[in-house]
Parts: C-alpha cells; structure tokens; sequence
C-alpha cells in the first residue's frame, strides 16, 4: 500500500467515524486535555493499523476494537504512572465547568465512566447500536455474556437514575 492510498484510507475513516472513536475517549478520559491526548493516540493507532486491515470484518468494527484497546491500555498508563508520583499531587476538577448541551447525556457519559472496562466498552457499543454477534466479536466473549451484561448495565444505571432523580427532589 503507497502512502498515499494510506492517507486516503486515514483521512476517510477519522472523517466518517471521528464520533464513534471521540465517544469511546469521553468514555475513558474525563478532562478536556486527556480527552485530547486519548484521541491522538488512538489516531496514531488508526493511522498504524491501516495497512492491516483485510476487511474481514465492518470499518466500525475495527475502528473500535482499535480506540477499545488503545483507551484501556492509556487508562492503564495513566493510573501507573499516577501511582508512581504520589508525591506530585495535582488538583484536578472532578468536572468540566464547559455548559452542557443535554444534561441527561452528560449524566450517561458521567455514570459510563464509572464502569468498568468491559461494561464501559458494552454501554457504547450498545449505544451506536452494535448487535450483540458484533459486540461479542470486538470483546472477545460470547453472545450470551454481552447479554447478562447488558442487563446488568441497564439495571445499574436505573438503579443510579432513580437514586440521582430521589436525590435531587428532595435536594440532597
């Protein structure tokens, strides 16, 4: 592959799928700067498996088997190397002071970052509407699992939505 058809490749699929790869770095990354640092990588990432891809499975697919592996491998660096400078302590706001556009999708985005890898990963790809066949492909485990998964997810997030909707009525 020239490089310039490399390039081409790239710039299509950053241009058709930039969403999709920003909604997995939000999911992973809390703070504008982060968010920004995560989405580079896992362009760079994009950038270096071009001339691998074979098409044996869809772009999106692919695309997010990519960001998955590069935001959970960046997460992993980046508590590593927190836990290595503890004697460095930095103030970091727990949130964005940026308005939000649409509350509840804020608080979605909020309580998926809670969650751990394997449900995080679940909770976005169920939101672009991924089947389960395809979820399971990009995980790595089976139909069935993505299913009690997904139930779980769902429950969990009810659960915290009815407690941040009790909370906030009565003012707490």
């Amino acid at each position: 592959m020239s490089e310039q058809e490399r390039k081409g490749i790239f710039e299509q699929w950053l241009q058709q799928h930039q969403a999709l790869l920003f909604k997995v770095v939000r999911a992973y990354a809390v703070q504008k700067a982060d968010q920004d640092d995560l989405f580079q990588e896992v362009c760079l990432q994009v950038w270096r498996s071009v001339p691998r891809f074979k098409g044996a499975s869809a772009v999106t697919t692919w695309l997010y088997r990519i960001a998955l592996h590069t935001a959970i491998t960046w997460k992993k660096k980046v508590r590593r190397r927190e836990e290595q400078n503890i004697l460095y302590v930095r103030e970091v706001p727990q949130h964005e002071t940026r308005p939000s556009k649409n509350a509840q999708l804020e608080w979605l985005f909020s309580e998926i970052t809670r969650l751990d890898k394997i449900d995080r990963s679940i909770a976005l790809l169920l939101l672009d509407g991924f089947s389960y066949k395809e979820m399971a492909e990009i995980l790595g485990i089976s139909e069935s699992n993505v299913g009690v998964k997904i139930h779980r997810i769902k429950q969990r997030l009810t659960k915290r939505a009815a407690e941040n909707q009790k909370n906030h009525t009565y003012g707490l």
